[in-house]
């Protein structure tokens, strides 16, 4: 058994959908399940119809037209397409009496997105002679806490799900699952939504408790690369990264898995391989617990944009325990996550998401300190081996310094495959292509 995961580009109309269905064609020997994501942009346009019924209106003609023309295109009449649409008008009918949208109800708004794409999809392999059967997740055990918005799993997926898919594993189901993504119900059978990276954590979900030979999750690229193609001439696919170093790509900017996604397989060392949709021969880049030959001294470079550096500096509290508690315990406070630092015993400097209103933590710290704010920043990483750090250090400083580039923080991080450079927005892209240029030689 495998797992082939495709998001909402990938099925974002009629011709995507049939080129899909082709690679789940080719890898119908394989015995796959697979997880899809909401057709293109349909997420956005249900939480735009859901802002309108709020006011009172209701339009969900954007959506409509693309289901049907999308069906239309296919030569598919797929009645449960219809009954979810109507079934959508209803809700929105409600939240535009009330005038309110809760995380509950939001969770179930969405959710109409995975739905409807799942259905389209088996319908369509249907038509082509391919027994496929549409399955919302939790119709396979996925069970969720209540956090709408943002739930988490429950263990005894671990049991429900194989439950469900093992006489499809065993070879006596043939129809192919078609799964949503991104969804769940919670004990009371209430619909949730995963939060970010929902559709790959459903993937890997289901690869690591069927225990499949792999989870693919296919993209437009031939894998991860070295860098951003789109910044960097001359990259070039990897053939193989650990769950490590595809969890810092992923924090740092690079759009290969959620680091949260990577959970599940990784307590069972199932591997997940990056392929490219539009080259279907590519073998990818597979991402697997440790290295099988000699570790690389530098594997990719990636950066994240639109950051802030918030400096924090206190004499007050020289020597005094509990500094660094106190600054970490406004951020809890004010729920905002932090992503890189620099610290010493009275001055600690931290990386935050540039768009998050930083006015209230801000102002709590000050009570105890002196603080700058630095916006329009980026960070810059390095996914590397730390036991070669001296001379990527070395050359990578060397290379910024020939150019008149400074870095203004810098940071390794504790799993030892990260080495990160806070530099200015306008210069990111400069550094990851002066830095791809030293590295990769």
């Amino acid at each position: 058994m495998i797992v082939m995961k495709f998001g909402g580009s990938s099925v974002a109309n009629a011709e995507r959908i049939r080129h899909v269905a082709s690679i789940i064609q080719t890898y119908k020997e394989e015995r796959p399940v697979v997880v899809l994501s909401a057709m293109g942009d349909t997420t956005d346009h249900l939480l735009e119809a859901a802002d309108m019924a709020v006011q009172g209106k209701l339009d969900i003609s954007r959506i409509e037209k693309l289901h049907f023309d999308t069906a239309r295109e296919l030569e598919l009449s797929v009645p449960a397409i219809t009954e979810l649409l109507a079934e959508l008008k209803t809700l929105l009918t409600g939240i535009s009496m009330l005038r309110e949208l809760t995380k509950r109800t939001r969770d179930y708004l969405v959710s109409f997105g995975e739905r409807l794409s799942v259905r389209m999809m088996a319908a369509y392999l249907s038509k082509l002679g391919v027994a496929a059967q549409f399955y919302d997740a939790w119709d396979i055990g996925f069970v969720s806490d209540s956090n709408y918005m943002a739930a988490e799993l429950l263990d005894s997926v671990w049991q429900s799900i194989p439950q469900h898919l093992q006489a499809y594993k065993d070879g006596s189901v043939d129809a192919i699952p078609i799964v949503t993504g991104f969804i769940a119900k919670d004990a009371k059978g209430i619909i949730t939504t995963l939060g970010r990276g929902g559709s790959d954590l459903t993937a890997t979900m289901i690869g690591a408790a069927m225990q499949a030979k792999e989870i693919q999750t296919w993209k437009d690229v031939d894998g991860i690369m070295t860098a951003d193609p789109r910044v960097v001439q001359g990259t070039h696919p990897i053939s193989e990264v650990t769950y490590e170093e595809a969890q810092e790509l992923a924090l740092f900017g690079s759009q290969v898995l959620h680091p949260r996604s990577m959970v599940p397989c990784r307590k069972t060392g199932t591997p997940v391989r990056v392929k490219n949709s539009y080259n279907v021969k590519s073998p990818g880049t597979i991402i697997v617990e440790r290295h099988a030959g000699k570790t690389p001294p530098v594997t990719a470079i990636t950066s994240v944009k639109n950051v802030s550096i918030i400096d924090v500096q206190s004499s007050r509290m020289l020597g005094a325990a509990g500094f660094l508690a106190h600054v970490f315990n406004q951020f809890l406070k004010w729920n905002i996550s932090i992503d890189m630092i620099a610290t010493s015993e009275v001055s600690v400097s931290l990386s935050v998401n540039g768009k998050v209103d930083l006015t209230g933590v801000i102002e709590d710290v000050e009570r105890v300190a002196e603080v700058q704010l630095k916006k329009e920043r980026a960070i810059v990483t390095i996914i590397c081996d730390a036991a070669h750090s001296s001379h990527i250090l070395a050359s990578a400083f060397s290379a910024l310094g020939k150019e008149g580039i400074n870095v203004q923080m810098i940071s390794q991080g504790a799993s030892k495959v990260n080495i990160s450079f806070v530099v200015d927005n306008a210069q990111a892209d400069r550094v990851v292509q002066i830095l791809h240029g030293a590295l990769f030689v």
